[in-house]
């Protein structure tokens, strides 16, 4: 079992950073890889970004590549999602979640979080 906790979420001007957490509770957390989720009011949950158990392979979304950065520290039990140079179409609910093999399908991942508002005005 895998407790997710957001947090770092809020409300920022277009061109601004945020960066958000996501804490993980469980012994199994390392052997875990991670995700990240965004879903806007009245679309699907995208896929943002991910992260091998190990952290050593990343993947992004296009629409966000070259902006956040996805890393995940196993001994604090925490994977982040830097967020850089934000535009109003990131505005959505944030989404960590824990998947044995990691893949865009939010189907595939076995465990979420609550969500964080990110909020990007213009």
């Amino acid at each position: 079992q895998v407790q997710l906790v957001e947090s770092g979420g809020g409300l920022v001007q277009a061109g601004a950073s945020l960066r958000l957490s996501c804490a993980a509770s469980g012994r199994t957390f390392s052997s875990y890889a991670m995700g990240w989720f965004r879903q806007a009011p009245g679309k699907e949950r995208d896929f943002v970004a991910a992260i091998s158990w190990r952290g050593g392979s990343t993947y992004y979304a296009d629409s966000v590549k070259g902006r956040f950065t996805i890393s995940r520290d196993n001994a604090k039990n925490t994977v982040y999602l830097q967020m850089n140079s934000l535009k109003p179409e990131d505005t959505a609910v944030y989404y960590c979640a824990a998947t044995r093999r990691i893949m865009y399908d939010p189907k595939g991942y076995d465990y979420w979080g609550q969500g964080t508002q990110v909020t990007v005005s213009s």
